[in-house]
């Protein structure tokens, strides 16, 4: 299936969640949030949260500055 990743396109297995998307772009254990479709998707339900095909998935990362 196609999903579009960080504003990438990307192949996906169906059935791919959330959290394995996290895990393939790379991003730290934390200070990450995950929109899936414009919707924040809490990170209890990561697992359990599958992209659909053509699904819009934003991987975003705390960076801190000053």
């Amino acid at each position: 299936m196609k999903a579009q990743v960080n504003g990438t396109a990307r192949d996906l297995a169906d059935g791919t969640s959330v959290a394995a998307v996290v895990s393939l772009v790379g991003a730290p254990a934390s200070g990450v949030a995950v929109a899936l479709d414009g919707a924040v998707v809490p990170r209890a339900l990561w697992d359990k949260t599958i992209v659909p095909d053509g699904g819009v998935v934003e991987v975003l990362t705390a960076v801190q500055g000053g």
